[in-house]
């Protein structure tokens, strides 16, 4: 009797501690998964050949986490305690212990602290400097400069060097291939040549993460790889009956429809109007296909254009030359290729400015010659010069 009692009681023990552990097992599962108490984001520094209990005691001092023991168990128990990758990282507001390993275990390019940016625009390159605000969780502006003609501040060079510095290059829509090789050249923290200008159109515009010392010639490669990939993918899901007979043709299509139109919902109806131009045997009359002809994409024409430019027979001459220019205009990002690929269904001919940033589209001549009043008497209250012609004149 007696040895049944123990059994019993031990067996009862048993039981309970069973329990016990499967509540605490419970317990700290949910605390692992559950919002942290950091109420800002956080930059979260991952040394190289760091520890995980390391990374934790600073993760408790910074107040991201409340228990390092709970997540340096749930890290072991994900199998990733020992997979820790040297980075920074951005640790957004009440982010869980289960989401800071996932991050700081996945590698990848710094998401957090100080990053250069080398933006390459239409009008202009720029380089900042720019600072993680812990309040907002996003990246402020904190020093500019234009890298054609001017010393880089001393800030931006130290972060330049300084290891950990997020570099990025940034291109804009609808810049040209020589405008961006011309970029690539003056980045600082880029190395070798960037080898020939690739052909018009080819370069995705895009934000392309960076390593110091990184070739010029690859990055290109990068940027002609991922505007193959967004064309060919545009290309197979567009719609039967588009009058293009080649991916080429739709790309010079969309770097028309990027240079016309900075509004993105506007971009599939100004595809609709040259498509419809096209399958009417209409001249696309376009005033940056002109321009393009002038300038070959190497400036700015800060003027309209004049007369003589609009007279002058040119491959790139719309008014004069019917169908498509020879090759694109500019580099059109992802959403005008999609609008040249699905454009809208309209019976739109024509369209002019509208005096918001806007266009005011029409089906037939007499609707867009009233618009094109509108818009001349726009002009002419803001004291502008009405001489050049609009789309469709």
């Amino acid at each position: 009797m007696m040895w049944r009692a123990i059994a019993s009681n031990a067996l009862t023990l048993l039981v309970v501690i069973l329990v016990a552990v499967a509540v605490a097992v419970a317990w700290g599962r949910n605390q692992y998964a559950a919002p942290g108490p950091s109420a800002v984001a956080q930059c979260v520094e991952v040394p190289q050949n760091a520890r995980l209990a390391e990374v934790s005691d600073q993760l408790l001092a910074q107040g991201v986490i409340r228990s390092p023991y709970i997540l340096r168990t749930g890290a072991d128990y994900a199998g990733k305690a020992g997979a820790l990758k040297y980075g920074s990282y951005l640790v957004p507001p009440h982010a869980s212990m289960k989401d800071i390993v996932d991050t700081i275990t996945a590698g990848g390019p710094s998401t957090c602290g100080t990053e250069v940016v080398f933006r390459i625009g239409v009008r202009e390159n720029a380089v900042v400097l720019r600072d993680l605000d812990a309040q907002s969780g996003r990246y402020e502006d904190r020093v500019k400069y234009n890298p054609a003609g001017e010393q880089p501040p001393e800030a931006i060079a130290q972060a330049q060097a300084k290891p950990g510095t997020r570099l990025r290059v940034v291109v804009a829509e609808g810049t040209t291939a020589w405008q961006v090789v011309e970029g690539i050249r003056q980045a600082a923290f880029l190395e070798g040549n960037p080898g020939p200008v690739p052909p018009e159109g080819s370069l995705a515009p895009d934000t392309y993460e960076v390593e110091r010392g990184a070739q010029r010639r690859a990055l290109v490669e990068r940027m002609r790889d991922a505007q193959t990939a967004i064309l060919s993918a545009a290309w197979e899901a567009r719609p039967f009956g588009l009058p293009y007979r080649t991916p080429e043709e739709a790309l010079i299509m969309a770097s028309i429809v990027e240079k016309e139109t900075g509004i993105a919902a506007e971009r599939p109806t100004v595809a609709a109007v040259f498509v419809n131009r096209l399958r009417e045997g209409m001249r696309l009359q376009t005033d940056p296909t002109v321009i393009y002809g002038v300038t070959g994409g190497k400036e700015i024409l800060d003027r309209g254009l004049r007369r003589s430019e609009l007279a002058r027979r040119t491959p790139y001459n719309t008014y004069l030359v019917p169908g498509l220019p020879p090759t694109p205009i500019a580099n059109p990002g992802k959403a005008a290729i999609q609008a040249a690929l699905k454009p809208a269904e309209s019976p739109y001919l024509y369209f002019v400015a509208d005096g918001s940033g806007g266009h005011a589209f029409a089906a037939t001549l007499a609707e867009h010659e009233a618009n094109v009043a509108r818009w001349r008497e726009i002009e002419r209250q803001r004291g502008e010069d009405a001489e050049t012609p609009v789309q469709g004149d």
